[in-house]
């Protein structure tokens, strides 16, 4: 699906002459870097997630020299389920939660990104010039580990739950994930002239949205 799927889709994109989008991963960078991650910036995913959302990248150009691809990270809502539903699960279920504070990326708020996307693909539609194909970095603004985000959901929510920083050697899992993936987003701002909200912000909104229903 990641693989395959995206390059179909462009294809029959290009024959119906349509915008066309298709949303990636700050998975494809291995986090080896220290400063945020621009489009041009060389790949080299880690485990197959990333990978196989690289080679969906490249068949979305292969088939369609017009698409757009947004790399984006961390994604929660209110819908679904998402590293904040289940933080604030197991907050109200344990008193201390470890959580790893060596990965270090951006939390994106899908509300967000779908605002973005709306703005794209309106530009798309109005002014097909100003819709520059190519690859786009998008997540909310702002730095944060596993520990920070989790911590900054108990504190939002006022969940008295206590998180303890701990390494992701603690937590090994079969596929590996970048231990650095924040995204640059000049770009996508520059071209298309977004206001990125801070991630703190959009959680905010997020859990007050939850906390309604």
């Amino acid at each position: 699906i990641n693989a395959f799927a995206p390059g179909f889709l462009a294809k029959e994109a290009k024959a119906a002459n349509a915008g066309f989008m298709h949303i990636s991963t700050d998975y494809v960078f291995n986090g080896k870097g220290f400063i945020p991650y621009s489009e041009n910036d060389p790949v080299s995913p880690l485990g197959v997630y990333g990978k196989t959302k690289r080679e969906g990248e490249q068949r979305c150009f292969q088939n369609y020299e017009s698409s757009v691809v947004i790399r984006t990270s961390w994604l929660y809502s209110s819908y679904g389920n998402n590293f904040v539903k289940t933080m604030l699960r197991l907050g109200q279920e344990r008193e201390m939660l470890k959580v790893v504070f060596d990965q270090t990326g951006t939390p994106t708020y899908a509300e967000d990104l779908a605002k973005a996307v709306f703005i794209i693909m309106e530009t798309w539609k109005t002014n097909p010039a100003g819709c520059l194909p190519g690859i786009y970095h998008y997540s909310n603004e702002g730095v944060a580990s596993w520990y920070d985000f989790a911590k900054a959901i108990f504190e939002t929510a006022g969940v008295a739950c206590k998180t303890v920083p701990v390494l992701s050697d603690e937590f090994p899992t079969a596929a590996q994930r970048p231990h650095y993936s924040v995204l640059n987003k000049s770009k996508i701002k520059a071209i298309f002239n977004l206001e990125i909200p801070y991630w703190k912000d959009s959680l905010k909104n997020c859990i007050h949205k939850l906390q309604k229903q």
